[in-house]
């Protein structure tokens, strides 16, 4: 029996310098104020952290998650917009880093998508590394 744990068995698990998010899904929930983030890494040798945020197009932070040590390269949560004043477009933030209590924080990769609430409630970018 040949077991895989990766789509690509010719892309191995990566050092953390080389970890890279690879896809941004976003699902619009229908009341606009709570939105479903997903995130696709490349495969990893040490678990990455991550930090997601959106920011309303008043630069205000609508909503934000921190994930320490995610356990697979695919994730997802719903966040809920919190801001004061929402808007239209959101700018969503997904920022890969490493960080030890011995460490400081060593961001190694950012994704940065645009978010249309009026557009379709299923959004998926692609992200160019």
């Amino acid at each position: 029996m040949n077991i895989t744990f990766f789509d690509d068995p010719l892309e191995g698990p990566r050092a953390p310098e080389d970890v890279r998010v690879q896809q941004v899904g976003i699902y619009i929930h229908e009341d606009k104020r709570r939105v479903a983030v997903g995130v696709k890494m490349t495969p990893f040798r040490q678990r990455p952290s991550m930090e997601i945020t959106l920011k309303n197009a008043h630069g205000e932070t609508a909503a934000t998650m921190t994930v320490i040590e995610a356990l697979r390269p695919e994730i997802s949560f719903t966040l809920h917009l919190r801001d004061s004043k929402p808007t239209v477009e959101y700018e969503t933030a997904v920022i890969l880093y490493y960080a030890t209590p011995e460490t400081e924080r060593q961001n190694v990769h950012t994704a940065t998508v645009y978010v249309d609430l009026d557009g379709p409630m299923e959004q998926l970018f692609e992200i160019k590394t």
